[in-house]
């Protein structure tokens, strides 16, 4: 059973929330393996931060819609929203991954 799930629609892609998040080296990074490898776990990203911090990012990148989560096990799964945010912002994705 998922719990506390945000569920966002292409209108609730906020601009500002959006700049913000991908406005983070580490975030940035999460958003580049996730548009090459599509599905992750939390924990499979190798990132040399603490637990915390990484579930800050983590927490900034999916209340901003660019990712989703789900629970396998108990594992965090995530997945980078790429239609919907290519839909309500087109090339920003392709501008940021190209840096």
């Amino acid at each position: 059973m998922e719990t506390g799930q945000l569920t966002y629609t292409t209108a609730d892609l906020d601009l500002s929330a959006v700049l913000q998040a991908l406005a983070d080296p580490v975030r940035r990074s999460i958003i580049e393996r996730l548009a090459r490898e599509g599905e992750v776990p939390c924990g499979g990203f190798g990132l040399t931060i603490s637990k915390s911090t990484r579930t800050y990012h983590f927490r900034i990148l999916r209340e901003a819609g660019l990712i989703e989560q789900r629970e396998e096990g108990n594992r965090k799964l995530n997945t980078l929203r790429r239609d919907e945010i290519d839909a309500r912002f087109p090339g920003l994705l392709e501008a940021v991954l190209a840096d």
